[in-house]
């Protein structure tokens, strides 16, 4: 698999530039954030549990890496847009990582539903992501200039693995994230008017989701997440899509 910094023309590219990550204190998004901020990214960490953001913070600090946090449950829309406005970087972020995720309980059919486990895994997956890109993605569009990366699920698409019974809450949420994605990029231009809107699907990943005997890393997996968010931007590049491994699958 190609390095980080095989995609990038040069690796100070990211020197002045802020990249805001929910889920960011643990597993895919700690990951990315890890990646970015080699990289030269200032990174603001999301997240709900001032102890993990204490510690995934200290981590990053310790190896020399220039990174803040959000503490905030990103399904509270008003929380989420007075925490961001509040902070003195995460308004005018260049990148947004929606990360943050939660599984639905196993036998989370949809006869079989609550309403409280559907709105809980909805209100991270779905609301959680509309959430931020509602607070960052107005001021992208406004200067022309941003990534957003939507970390979605292979169970979510309409083809493939995706949408074949059970774990409900969960597969749905992730197809309307992919819908999200690509309605945004449409009405940003795909891509011409600046600003690059994708979803990318980690595969089973080791971390509390996945758990401790999935196949990849979190590193592996945040690959297509930061080459997303530091490939070049021209007039070839192909946005509003679904993404795995660098490659585009299809929705």
């Amino acid at each position: 698999m190609t390095s980080f910094s095989d995609s990038l023309t040069t690796a100070s590219g990211l020197a002045e530039k802020v990249a805001v990550i929910t889920g960011g204190s643990r597993g895919i998004g700690f990951a990315a954030a890890k990646e970015l901020g080699t990289l030269g990214a200032t990174v603001i960490l999301v997240g709900k549990s001032p102890e993990n953001l204490q510690f995934a913070v200290s981590a990053l600090i310790d190896i020399g890496l220039d990174v803040d946090s959000i503490c905030v449950d990103v399904s509270d829309n008003e929380q989420v847009l007075e925490k961001i406005n509040q902070h003195s970087l995460a308004p005018q972020a260049d990148i947004l990582i929606n990360s943050a995720g939660v599984m639905s309980e196993k036998m989370a059919k949809t006869l079989r539903t609550s309403t409280q486990e559907w709105h809980r895994v909805m209100g991270t997956n779905l609301d959680g992501t509309f959430n931020l890109i509602s607070a960052i993605g107005p001021q992208m569009a406004g200067r022309k200039s941003g990534r957003i990366i939507n970390v979605s699920a292979c169970l979510g698409r309409f083809s493939g693995p995706g949408l074949a019974g059970g774990l409900a809450p969960y597969r749905i949420s992730k197809t309307a994230v992919n819908a999200l994605t690509k309605n945004l990029a449409a009405e940003l231009g795909n891509g011409s008017r600046g600003v690059l809107v994708d979803a990318m699907c980690p595969n089973h990943t080791r971390t509390d989701m996945g758990g401790p005997d999935a196949p990849r890393s979190p590193e592996e997996a945040a690959d297509t997440i930061v080459w997303l968010a530091t490939r070049e931007h021209n007039s070839k590049t192909q946005t509003g899509l679904l993404w795995e491994d660098r490659n585009i699958v299809p929705w």
